[in-house]
């Protein structure tokens, strides 16, 4: 997300950043060209304008021409109105209400708003410790209900048993008289949807409302829509009394415009981002950190985040045991390698980090691709487990067995264990302590004090 506005920032930060000092002729460029990058995103040309009209006069400002790096100031004068327009602080759901406290999900047909009603009750179990009860009351689309009940079944989530023929009125009441009798901490309504908002749609959730009383309305829309995104959401905030944004389909979304033009639109803050189809791919939204992603700064808090939460326990445990015996073996790589796919892949873990452009950009120069983890993990499948616990005993005979059972060559056999070794060597002097030896390595010290 926000790949080509991140690539456009740096090419505008990075002419602003060389110059000792800046004069207003420099900063109406730089804003020119922030501007342009905000409309090519997909932004509304109402927020791209009134962006560039709060940024200007601060960049413009006393403390730009008293600053030994003006080009760094104003860069973090666009920082904090990025934050400004994304929201300023991460919006939590509300769930300071008597149970069954209800939470109504409303959208577009094609939103995305059944599987995000889903991933927001595995979300609210696993992170909120509450019970909860999924509720369809989408009697027009052909299985819509049986939808959700198959997500809840695949989850281990309560949902609603579906009576054929009941309207959705009737539905919202056995709905919370079932929720009181079971226990359930939330219900999550999930409304109908349309192709396009119509007003029999927007009279119908208006009377859901009225029945429900939600504590919250979020709207799920297909971030890839740009500014017919924000359009729905200011349909909707005229209709109910809309509390939140969740954006699907953010991962595919390389502009982003949606994300930056909702708030502002909306009046409501974005509080989660869809980022895959898996049941565990919602993100909650921090403006920071995305304003962070989108000056290319990276965000490694929530790649930190995310690493801990896909980690399997036991293979922690063991990786630590190994790494202060100072052994690393081709099993423990393996390991890493899967984790990474759980983590979205290369691109996946390099989203989260600083200057990902340029980084992207010297990986395509030396051919790194996504299949290489891929192709690494059959690779190591394909050795024995004597092997893998001691590859140096791998020769050309074993190279050529495994370069067969793993579909590979032996350029590729030599190309891990190069890899392996270097890592291995790694690991060593992280065993020991060594802090200088990281450095070289290309890590920074304070990086490796703060996970140690």
């Amino acid at each position: 997300m926000f790949e080509n506005l991140t690539n456009k920032f740096e090419e505008i930060f990075s002419s602003l950043k060389k110059a000792p000092s800046l004069n207003e002729a420099q900063v109406d460029e730089g804003l020119r060209g922030i501007r342009q990058a905000l409309l090519e995103a997909d932004v509304s040309l109402d927020v791209a304008k009134d962006f560039v009209d709060k940024v200007k006069p601060k960049a413009l400002g006393q403390e730009i021409i008293r600053s030994t790096s003006p080009g760094q100031m104003v860069v973090k004068i666009v920082y904090d109105e990025l934050v400004n327009l994304l929201g300023e602080k991460n919006a939590e759901v509300n769930l300071n209400a008597v149970p069954p406290i209800t939470v109504m999900m409303v959208g577009l047909q094609g939103s995305g708003k059944t599987t995000s009603t889903a991933k927001l009750a595995s979300y609210l179990e696993k992170n909120k410790k509450k019970k909860v009860m999924m509720v369809s009351l989408d009697i027009y689309r052909p299985a819509a209900q049986e939808q959700l009940r198959l997500l809840g079944e695949q989850n281990n989530i309560n949902t609603l048993p579906v009576i054929e023929g009941q309207l959705p009125t009737d539905i919202c009441q056995r709905a919370i008289n079932a929720a009181k009798l079971n226990g359930s901490d939330v219900i999550l309504f999930d409304t109908a949807g349309r192709t396009q908002i119509d007003l029999q749609m927007m009279s119908e959730i208006k009377q859901i409302e009225g029945i429900i009383n939600p504590t919250e309305v979020i709207l799920v829309a297909d971030s890839l829509t740009g500014q017919v995104a924000a359009n729905v959401a200011k349909e909707f905030k005229s209709t109910v009394t809309l509390t939140g944004i969740i954006l699907t389909r953010s991962d595919g979304d390389g502009r982003g415009g949606a994300a930056l033009s909702m708030k502002y639109v909306a009046e409501v803050p974005i509080k989660f981002l869809g980022v895959g189809e898996k049941i565990e791919n919602l993100e909650v939204f921090h403006p920071d950190r995305i304003a962070n992603r989108i000056l290319g700064m990276g965000d490694i808090v929530s790649l930190v985040e995310k690493a801990t939460e896909d980690l399997d326990q036991e293979n922690v445990k063991k990786a630590e045991e190994n790494l202060r015996k100072g052994q690393f073996t081709l099993e423990d790589y393996l390991s890493q390698l899967r984790q990474m796919k759980k983590m979205g892949g290369i691109e996946g873990v390099m989203s989260f980090l600083p200057g990902v452009s340029k980084m992207k950009s010297q990986m395509d120069q030396a051919g790194v691709d996504e299949k290489i983890i891929s192709k690494n993990e059959a690779v190591i499948l394909s050795m024995t487990k004597k092997e893998r616990a001691n590859p140096k005993i791998i020769d050309g005979s074993r190279k050529k067995r495994i370069a067969n059972g793993s579909g590979t060559d032996i350029a590729t056999i030599n190309k891990l264990l190069k890899q392996f070794k270097m890592m291995s060597e790694m690991m060593k002097k992280m065993s020991k302590g060594n802090i200088k030896g990281m450095a070289d390595k290309g890590i920074p010290p304070e990086l490796f004090n703060q996970l140690k």
